[in-house]
């Protein structure tokens, strides 16, 4: 795009084209090239581009927004269509990719919102969408177009219907006129070989339609000259088979008073080389009035509006421009290429005039768009224009160019002036009236135009004027305005002076006007900061309420206007403390440590005079600053000791005000001892209880109780201990008790409410409290002595001292307490009662008695605890059996009875087994010691295994043990029993096997009623958990070969075989010949696993089960001669294949398939084909494979049948195996044949498939290369032809090769590859050719020229120029710079830079290598278009020493741009100026000071006298003081006079005249002296001629210097001198002069004395005559004339309306 930007500046600089601020390519920014499409790409406005594309699966849309275009807004969004609202971050959303039934949704989103704005869901599809407004969407389907609006809940509106004449047409665009009153559908399609557009205008007013031919259109809105209102045109374009055709014409009925647009219609010019070209975009520059036309060749046309003039056209893209949008920014065009560029084309302000005018050659459509557009460059035009007019005396037409004068460059004071001295015709409207007019008509007057219109208004009264103008914005406000305005209306100049900016006047003006309340809010608004003091102080004085207000306003800001001391000064001043605590409590509201004197000051005032105030400001907060001991001592002298409190921070003086309570807000002050330290708040405590504790113990317990924690519980007890003030400390403790955990508060609590008498509260605290020290608490109780015992009852109950207590009780006679504390308190606790009193030998009675009376409350089992402790059971016996009798199932109680009835023998085992209710482990328990028999019958009644296992094992009761071990049936219990390391397991194992003996006729009997062998299975499973295999036989043979019930027991014979296999194998054999009635798979497989391979194999021999026999045989014995023969003996199938899989497994290829065959097995096809690989047995997997095809139809089977073919090079049987039908991967064969070097084979199979890449290959291993060449041709593939192509190269076919090489270098990205091939081996030449000879072909592109030229660099320098020449425009010329660089051609690397308009690059090579590359007419063209100035620089220096002769052509090539004092200073410094004299001869006419100086002095020092004069009069910018100085002393005379010369040009006349004197010059000596016009200049001349004697020169003088010499010192000079002839004809000249002006004035007097004669017989009253401007020439008098000119005396320019 850069290059692009380039062309069309270096061809037209008028118009510009340019990207974005930022400019980007959507590429670059992450957009995938693919998605740079109509379909996926849209742009409504210059905002923001919207692009839809998929990342991976993920379809996203991508929002660019142009002001930040480096960093895109992706969002995960599947849409069909997307487009960006024009000016917000709104996108509406249309269906969703890939999902049909979505296709109709359409969906407004707020992006920035995050929600959705509106969704509908159409009835047809919408094929094309667009903005048309802000709120507004047009929908087109197939059949009808809708507008969809953004407000409320509106549904899409049918606008029209589509005209047939766009059926079967893609939609491109759709436009509307601004107010949608007119409506545009433009699409194209494709008719014979060409686009053909079709639009369809729609009128919204008449509701009909017009098809129309048309590519692009878009409506305009047009304001012609004269017209007051704006036409609608409409604009299209259309390429027919005739030619291309822009026609603008107006819609709709004129607007009324308009003129109608007359109609337009061009041709479009499309170049040669495009004809297919046709217009796709158009937009509209509101602007500037220009058309900008897109055609899809990327050429931009430009037309006037108004006059439909082609005013440009040029290619700004070589890709197709498919969205295009106004830029309104520049009034310009915006688009995207398909390469992703963003384009920009707007107008160069600048230079368009004069473009038109200079280039075009059509002056009239410049100063027509100049002044219809405000534009800048006919400048000349308009000032030719209007001094032409004003000239022929058309002032009215000059008037009106003067107004319309673009930028206005006419509207000066001079205009004015000119106009203010033409005369105004009789009876006619001041030119200088109807040049206002004009002017305010048109829109506002400048400052000197406001000036001279407004001054003779307010002379005349008509102030109503002004303000009309002033209300219109007619008048350009300023100082000189409101100056002049306030002479008459103050409030109206005020007016003036804000539109004007004037902030002191207009601050001067409030204050005049009483307006005082707006002078800081103006001052803010202007930055303006006047003198706010003086102002308040002014105020103050007038109005003091207008003051405060006004001084309020001062300090409203965080930042005072003002001092606030000063202005409180002013304040005081007044004696308005009122007012000025108001102003100051506003001022100070921020309270800011500097405003602490302030404050003070504030404070200090109400205090003296209102403390009630003063409170109040202490009492909000406000301020922090203050000086607070002062204000402290005020506050306690005001009676506010609150206040005072607040502000003392001395603990005397808090102490001296404290102990007033009474005085003191309670609250506040239990607030205050918070801020106070804990010292001084003990201190302070202490002062008010020594004050008056009656009045302040109150307030102190308060205090206390809130802050306890800070002030420490101990020190606040010590502090009302010391005043013995238990009623304090009962108070404050009580407050904080519920919340302490603090063991002292609790007891120094309990203690006060001793001393104060709170029993209750005493109560409460032991009942509830969990923070005292228990023993202290009842040791305090018990030696306090109470009346009632309750607490200290309490106290021991909750903490276990009911011993303690019940002694105490008891012996201090307080028996009632303890049936007290049984009965109502804790009966619970009766049991360590009555231990108590059994430890103090109380009588039975009582006890037994309180008992009862407590019955049923307490725990039984506490009690026979404790009476058992005692050894006095039996006391309770009574007690227990009426519990009995009573119904009592408690099983402490059953439990008390046992052990009674067992300690008294009193037939306790009866009781043990028939005793439902007690606990057998407490009993058995119980019993151990006493009778271990009883201890088993209470165990085995509660199945209290290892108790009673324990039991027996300690007493030796070992059959009793072993019985109910049996009859428990309990296998954990089994493996506790005969774990190895019980000491009794053998003689229990004993037992049990007697046991068994013994119950075996039980068993017998008992089995073969019950049928339930669990008895005896519980028992086994024991003995085979605890690993007692002997033993364990023992029984088993006893239960199973003994011919018991049990003998055909599957599970037993099962077992004794198993067990067998454990402990014994050498009756293994015998049990499995002997038994049958087992489980044979698991006992041959548990006999596996132990190795007892020749058992398994008997068993599955046995049973018949073949097929693991001899897998037993195979895996286990190993012995593939005994399987062999057990399978012929067998000859089973599925034998043979358990066989055959073992010998592939040992590599028997030939045994196995052997087998296999027999088996007729193949499904272990993988297997063999896998191992014949490995083992080369072809032949045998033939066999095998063959017989595996006529049982499975498998594609690997025949896949490897095939590949097995190959390898035993049977390609008769392949030919003929693959020429049938088959289900083999024949492809995949040939690949295995070729990657293992069989060609031939591959060569049949490739061939059978038609694979021709791979069949090519093949072919050119087998090195028959024309083969692999036509089978490359019918593969037609690039890595097809590649490795022919290698292969060629190598084997040196070249010619075969180039074929083939001619079909890759067509694609880039093989290109390298191929080069890189040759290059590589040395074949420069053939590449070349091959390159050389692919460059005719349809589809070459930039990479082969490229490659070819950097070729061309290395090998054949010599035809690199020519390639270049024909070729520069089509290959990468950055890349084919390096390889000339780096090859040394420097002419082709200068010819390079220049295509690619690096044009510094290129004279930089042109000066490092001027043998090879410098070209004098090339070096010239080039040096003007290069960027970097300093290059000229260097060039100069280059040809300095290289062609100095030529020195002057390069400079004269690069004066525009050059630094002209740069260059003189640079030829000076060498001492080269005479050298570059014809270059500084043609610059010259820039009068640039260097330059005259330097050939200035060439000309002195060639004594050019002639030319230095010619020169200094042609251009005055040197330092002429300096060259007349330097002159002045050179030694010929023509010099001298030179220097005479230029000091009179600088005003220093008394040089130029002495200077003259010396050298005698006295002509030039008189004519200087006359044009100084100083009398003095000329008398001194006159002396020094006298004084000379040259009394002719004198004579000569006098008429030379006539205007400036006096008569009487002229006639003085002649009489003294006596030369009285000489200067009698100047005396004569004077005496007539006199005479002539007497003459005149008699006249004039005369005249004057006739007219106010006449002027005395006038009447007074004259009408007052209204102003021409206002009243309009009819309504004044035919003899009128303006009032005011004659008081001007005549000759003296009147600035007014006329003179």
């Amino acid at each position: 795009m850069k290059r692009q930007i380039i062309d069309l500046r270096r061809l037209g600089n008028w118009i510009r084209a340019r990207s974005m601020p930022i400019p980007i390519t959507l590429t670059n920014v992450g957009i995938n090239q693919a998605s740079v499409s109509f379909n996926t790409l849209t742009m409504e406005s210059d905002k923001f581009i919207c692009v839809r594309e998929k990342v991976g699966e993920t379809s996203q849309v991508v929002i660019i927004d142009m002001a930040d275009p480096t960093n895109p807004i992706r969002r995960p969004i599947s849409a069909d269509s997307a487009i960006m609202n024009p000016a917000s971050k709104v996108i509406a959303l249309k269906g969703k990719a890939g999902v049909e039934a979505a296709q109709k949704t359409l969906q407004i989103f707020n992006i920035e919102m995050k929600s959705k704005m509106k969704a509908h869901t159409m009835t047809e599809e919408v094929i094309f969408w667009k903005w048309i407004s802000l709120n507004t969407l047009a929908l087109v389907t197939e059949t009808s177009v809708y507008h969809w609006s953004m407000e409320g809940d509106s549904i899409p509106q049918k606008m029209f219907d589509r005209h047939s004449s766009l059926n079967g047409c893609q939609i491109i665009n759709y436009r509307t006129d601004p107010k949608q009153s007119w409506l545009l559908l433009i699409g194209i399609s494709a008719q014979q070989n060409r686009v053909v557009g079709a639009m369809q205008l729609y009128s919204v007013e008449r509701k009909c339609s017009q098809p129309i031919e048309g590519h692009a259109a878009s409506f305009a809105q047009f304001k012609m000259e004269g017209n007051a209102e704006l036409s609608t045109l409409f604009c299209f374009a259309v390429r027919t088979v005739q030619g291309g055709k822009l026609h603008i014409i107006e819609v709709g009925q004129p607007p009324a008073g308009n003129q109608n647009f007359a109609k337009k219609a061009v041709d479009v010019f499309f170049p040669p080389e495009a004809q297919n070209d046709f217009p796709v975009a158009m937009q509209v520059s509101a602007k500037y009035d220009v058309i900008y036309l897109i055609t899809k060749y990327g050429y931009i046309h430009m037309y006037d509006i108004e006059t439909a003039t082609c005013i440009y056209m040029n290619r700004i893209s070589g890709d197709t421009i498919f969205v295009t949008a106004p830029h309104e920014a520049s009034g310009g065009i915006i688009g995207v290429n398909r390469k992703g560029q963003v384009l920009s084309v707007s107008v160069e302000e600048d230079n368009i005039i004069p473009y038109i005018n200079s280039v075009l050659q059509n002056p009239d459509l410049a100063l027509r768009m100049a002044v219809r557009n405000n534009l800048a460059g006919a400048e000349d035009l308009f000032v030719r224009k209007f001094n032409l007019m004003f000239q022929n005396g058309q002032y009215a037409e000059a008037a009106k160019v003067a107004a319309n004068a673009p930028k206005g460059i006419l509207r000066t004071p001079q205009t004015i002036q000119r106009f203010q001295q033409v005369p105004t015709p009789q009876g006619q409207t001041s030119p200088l009236l109807q040049y206002f007019g004009i002017l305010l008509d048109q829109g506002q007057l400048n400052k000197y135009e406001s000036l001279e219109l407004c001054r003779p208004v307010l002379q005349q009264g008509r102030k109503q004027l002004l303000e009309k103008w002033l209300k219109e914005d007619k008048l350009e406000c300023s100082e000189e305005l409101g100056d002049l305005v306030k002479q008459a209306d103050p409030t109206l100049a005020l007016s003036v002076y804000l539109r004007a900016n004037v902030p002191n006047k207009v601050i001067q003006c409030f204050a005049e006007t009483g307006q005082f309340q707006k002078i800081v809010l103006y001052a803010k608004k202007v930055g303006y900061t006047p003198e706010y003091v003086f102002l308040l102080r002014n105020v103050m004085r007038i109005n003091p309420d207008q003051g405060v207000s006004f001084a309020q306003m001062l300090v409203q800001d965080d930042e005072p206007l003002a001092d606030i001391n000063q202005i409180v000064d002013i304040f005081m001043e007044q004696n308005m403390v009122q007012q000025c605590t108001a102003f100051l409590l506003d001022a100070l509201k921020n309270n800011r440590p500097a405003e602490g004197p302030l404050q003070t000051r504030l404070l200090e005032m109400n205090l003296m005079s209102a403390p009630q105030v003063a409170d109040a400001i202490l009492g909000n907060q406000m301020f922090t600053h203050y000086d607070r001991a002062h204000i402290a001592q005020l506050c306690e002298k005001a009676g506010l000791l609150q206040r005072a409190l607040e502000h003392y921070t001395d603990l005397y003086d808090i102490k001296r005000a404290v102990v007033h309570t009474h005085l003191l807000n309670p609250e506040w002050l239990v607030g205050y001892f918070g801020t106070l330290s804990v010292e001084d708040s003990l201190e302070c405590l202490k002062a008010m209880l020594t004050a008056n504790i009656r009045q302040n113990l109150q307030i102190c317990v308060q205090i206390a109780t809130k802050y306890h924690e800070q002030l420490t519980t101990k020190a606040l007890i010590d502090l009302f201990e010391s005043f013995k003030s238990y009623e304090g400390l009962f108070y404050f403790l009580g407050s904080i008790v519920n919340f302490s955990q603090d063991q002292e508060v609790h007891f120094k609590y309990i203690q006060a409410a001793c001393k104060t008498g709170q029993i209750k509260e005493v109560e409460r605290i032991c009942r509830e409290s969990n923070c005292y020290n228990p023993e202290r608490v009842k040791n305090f109780l018990k030696e306090a002595k109470l009346t009632d015992q309750l607490p200290l009852i309490i106290v021991c109950d909750r903490f276990d001292f009911v011993h303690d207590l019940v002694l105490y009780l008891y012996r201090n006679n307080l028996q009632k307490y303890i049936e007290i504390y049984v009965q109502k308190v804790n009966p619970s606790r009766l049991p360590v009662v009555i231990g108590g009193l059994l430890d103090v030998d109380c009588s039975e009675d009582i006890i037994k008695n309180l008992i009862l009376v407590v019955r049923g409350q307490f725990s039984t089992d506490e009690l026979v605890e404790e009476v058992e402790k005692r050894n006095r059971l039996k006391l309770l016996l009574p007690w227990l059996e009426s519990r009995v009798h009573e119904g009592c199932v408690e099983p402490a109680t059953h439990n008390a009875l046992a052990k009674i009835y067992i300690d008294s023998n009193n037939n306790p085992e009866r009781f043990l087994k028939e005793n439902q209710f007690y606990d057998s482990r407490v009993v058995g328990k119980y019993c151990e010691k006493r009778d271990p028999h009883l201890a088993c019958v209470a165990y085995e009644r509660g199945q209290c295994d290892r108790e009673l296992i324990n039991v027996c094992n300690e007493n030796s009761l070992f059959k009793s043990e072993a019985r109910y071990l049996v009859r428990r049936r309990d296998p954990e219990l089994w493996a506790e029993v005969l774990n190895e390391i019980n000491p009794y397991k053998r003689p229990l194992i004993d037992q049990a096997s007697v046991f068994l003996i013994i119950i075996d006729n039980v068993v017998q009997t008992a089995l073969s009623e019950t049928q339930d062998p669990e008895d005896i299975s519980v028992t086994v499973k024991a003995f085979m958990t605890a690993d007692l295999p002997n033993e364990l036989i023992e029984l088993l043979e006893k239960i199973v070969l003994d011919n018991s019930v049990f003998s055909d027991h599957r599970n037993l014979q099962n077992l004794l075989i198993l067990t067998a296999i454990k402990a014994d194998r050498s009756r293994v054999m015998e049990y499995i010949n002997r038994l049958d009635n087992y489980d044979a798979p698991d006992i041959a497989n548990i006999a596996i696993n132990n190795q007892l391979y020749e058992e398994a194999f008997a068993i599955f021999k046995k049973f018949d089960v073949n097929t693991s026999a001899i897998q037993v045989l195979i895996d286990n014995v190993n012995n593939l001669d005994r399987a062999y023969e057990f399978a012929e003996r067998c000859n089973e199938p599925a034998v043979w294949s358990q066989l055959a899989k073992a010998q592939l497994q040992q590599g028997l290829v030939k045994e196995a398939i052997d087998s296999f065959i027999k088996a007729d097995d193949p499904s272990a096809y993988m297997d063999v084909v896998e191992t014949a690989h490995k083992t080369g047995s072809w032949e045998d997997l033939v066999r095998y494979l063959q017989m595996a095809r006529k049982k499975a139809r498998e594609s690997y089977i025949e896949s490897e049948l095939i590949y097995a073919y190959a390898r035993t090079n049977r390609l008769a049987d392949l030919e003929e195996f693959i020429s049938g039908p088959n289900h083999a991967d024949i492809q995949k064969i040939g690949d295995r044949c070729f990657d293992d070097g069989m060609y031939e084979a591959a060569k049949l199979l490739y061939n059978n498939v038609s694979n021709f890449a791979r069949l090519a290959i093949t072919l050119v291993h087998l090195k028959e290369f024309q083969g692999a060449v036509d089978g490359a041709r019918k593969a037609n593939s690039t890595r097809t032809w590649k490795e022919v192509c290698f292969a060629c190269v190598d084997s040196e076919e070249f010619r075969l090769a180039q074929m083939c090489g001619l079909h890759i270098v067509v694609h880039a990205d093989e290109l390298e590859d191929l080069i890189n091939y040759y290059q590589d081996r040395g074949y420069f030449e053939e590449l070349i050719n091959l390159l050389e000879a692919a460059l005719g072909l349809e589809r070459a592109h930039m990479g082969m020229f490229t490659e070819l030229a950097i070729l061309y660099s290395k090998y054949k320098p010599a035809k690199m120029r020519e390639h270049l020449e024909l070729f520069w425009s089509r290959v990468n010329i950055p890349k084919v710079l390096r390889a000339a660089e780096q090859a040394h051609l420097w002419a082709e690397l200068v010819f390079l830079y220049d295509k690619y308009e690096e044009y510094d690059n290129a004279v930089i090579a042109m000066m490092n290598h001027p043998t090879e590359a410098w070209r004098e007419g090339h070096f010239k063209d080039i040096i003007t278009k290069v960027a970097n100035i300093e290059l000229y620089y260097k060039a100069i220096q280059f040809y300095l020493d290289y062609k100095p002769l030529l020195l002057n052509d390069v400079l004269l090539v690069l004066a525009p741009r050059m630094d002209h004092t740069r260059s003189v200073n640079f030829f000076t410094k060498v001492n080269h100026l005479q050298l570059v004299k014809p270059y500084l001869r043609s610059v010259q006419s820039l009068n640039n000071k260097a330059i005259n100086e330097a050939l200035n002095n060439l000309l002195i020092e060639e004594e050019d006298y002639q030319g230095l004069r010619t020169s200094i009069d042609a251009f005055d910018n040197f330092d002429n003081i300096a060259l007349a100085q330097k002159l002045e002393k050179h030694e010929l005379i023509e010099f001298r006079r030179i220097a005479a010369y230029l000091y009179k040009g600088n005003n220093r006349w008394k040089q130029s005249v002495e200077l003259c004197k010396k050298d005698r010059l006295f002509k030039d000596a008189m004519e200087y002296a006359a044009e100084s016009k100083s009398a003095e200049v000329a008398e001194e001349l006159l002396a020094w001629f006298l004084e000379k004697g040259c009394h002719d020169c004198f004579a000569a003088c006098l008429f030379q210097c006539y205007d400036l010499l006096h008569p009487d010192v002229i006639l003085e000079l002649a009489w003294r001198h006596g030369i009285m002839d000489f200067a009698m004809p100047y005396l004569v000249q004077v005496t007539r002069e006199y005479i002539s002006k007497v003459d005149k004035l008699e006249e004039s007097e005369s005249q004057r004395l006739e007219e106010t004669a006449q002027q005395d017989h006038k009447p007074m009253i004259m009408p007052e005559p209204q102003l021409m401007l206002t009243a309009g020439p009819g309504m004044m008098g035919p003899g009128y004339t303006p009032a005011y000119p004659n008081a001007y005396p005549q000759g003296m320019p009147y600035q007014g309306y006329s003179m």
